[in-house]
């Protein structure tokens, strides 16, 4: 039982559709702590990303082009940053025009705790949650994001 309990803390389980999204609490741009749970009572897109990922800025235009078209009906965006410079999380967040929503990190690369806390081996990965805190989608990229914003909101 030891063993499999150490298996367990070194490779804690994925968080699931259906589960509850564990908190995270880290730190914006200008080193203000923001919480996940703070943004309860939202639709929120936990979205994992980096400067230096390029699948990730490919992405970034999708997600703010749904951001745009949802916030109206209570969604926001919680994006956690896995780089390990400042002055490229910031730059990156200016040249693709995402400073309208919740910015984080750690700046410790693959050794987020975030990360590590919701199983993220790859990024871009996102995590849909609920009004409620429950975790409703995950990975939703492309026009997946999109068809998925649009049943839950109805345009």
């Amino acid at each position: 039982v030891q063993g499999v309990q150490q298996i367990l803390d070194a490779n804690p389980p994925t968080p699931g559709i259906g589960k509850t999204a564990p908190d995270i609490t880290l730190n914006d741009p200008e080193g203000k702590e923001v919480k996940l749970s703070s943004l309860k009572g939202k639709y929120v897109l936990l979205d994992f990303w980096a400067a230096w990922c390029k699948p990730c800025r490919l992405e970034n235009p999708t997600v703010v082009k749904n951001y745009k078209k949802y916030k109206k009906d209570n969604f926001t965006i919680y994006q956690v940053s896995l780089d390990n410079k400042k002055e490229d999380w910031v730059n990156a967040i200016k040249a693709d025009d995402l400073e309208d929503w919740y910015h984080v990190s750690d700046l410790k690369y693959w050794q987020s705790e975030a990360a590590a806390l919701y199983g993220v081996r790859q990024i871009p990965s996102n995590f849909l949650i609920d009004p409620e805190g429950k975790i409703i989608a995950i990975n939703l990229r492309g026009h997946e994001l999109g068809q998925k914003l649009s049943e839950i909101f109805g345009h």
